[in-house]
């Protein structure tokens, strides 16, 4: 049987037999892979602690003809004790897996990957708040993904910015000509760092205060919701440790008033 290697990042396991595993992994060269890792839950196996969740490493399979099989593996990036040891860091990790899970399909993205590599390498290494990079990855991946959304310009008719309603529904912010009656609106700095954790502006986005973080973050959360359609499980867990300073008034959650306004979702052509 054909035989191949790749770097891959592992995104979730499930338990197989009484000593297999079956992981999910998202490859640099082959998209998203479904492997049978034999062996891996025994206390013996040499290469188990290799492939779990966040850990990234370079891996030779054989074609199989439902599911390949794992052979080998190799550490590049052992993310995953780092990760784990930091409630923020897991549960941001876990909804970047998800996402990734979610937005790559059998011929995957080398940029999607790259992305999910230097994020999850980023939360082991607390180069920034664990919510902050979440919040980045998230922005990014959906804009890999062909949903990239307007912090700046109106979104619908692009009607030069800047601009304070955000409508998620119509892709960020809009001009007053577009936006629907009782659309929220943000101020400039919850705005601006919008656009910074879109392009990587690490020094505006460390900068900002809490109130403003916690403001951008439900508009990311409710961004990313509306266009994956089927919510994100692992979101709901996200530490909101950074983010409970500025709930909007006569809201439980931040994302409740950014998906309010009523607007129709397109629908298919065809």
């Amino acid at each position: 049987m054909p035989v191949y290697r790749d770097e891959a990042v592992v995104l979730r396991t499930h338990k197989l037999g009484e000593a297999d595993r079956i992981v999910t992994m998202l490859t640099r060269q082959h998209g998203k892979v479904r492997a049978v890792a034999k062996g891996v839950r025994r206390t013996a196996s040499k290469f188990g602690a290799r492939l779990e969740p966040f850990m990234v490493a370079d891996v030779q399979l054989y074609e199989g003809r439902s599911l390949d099989v794992i052979t080998q593996a190799e550490s590049i990036g052992s993310y995953g004790a780092a990760i784990a040891d930091d409630y923020a860091s897991y549960t941001a990790a876990n909804a970047m897996v998800e996402t990734a899970d979610r937005v790559t399909e059998a011929e995957g993205s080398l940029q999607q990957y790259l992305l999910l590599v230097g994020a999850l390498r980023s939360l082991s290494r607390k180069e920034h708040g664990a919510a902050l990079t979440l919040d980045s990855y998230l922005l990014r991946a959906l804009s890999m993904a062909g949903w990239a959304p307007s912090f700046l310009d109106c979104s619908r008719c692009g009607a030069a910015g800047p601009h304070s309603a955000v409508v998620v529904q119509l892709g960020g912010v809009v001009c007053d000509d577009c936006a629907p009656q009782g659309a929220p609106r943000l101020d400039a700095k919850t705005i601006g760092l919008l656009g910074a954790l879109l392009t990587g502006d690490w020094e505006q986005a460390d900068a900002s205060d809490d109130s403003t973080r916690s403001k951008a973050s439900g508009v990311v959360a409710a961004y990313t919701q509306w266009h994956l359609e089927r919510g994100l499980r692992s979101l709901q867990h996200v530490s909101r440790e950074r983010r409970e300073t500025a709930v909007p008034a006569g809201a439980d959650d931040p994302e409740q008033d950014w998906v309010g306004t009523t607007v129709e979702r397109p629908r298919a052509s065809g």
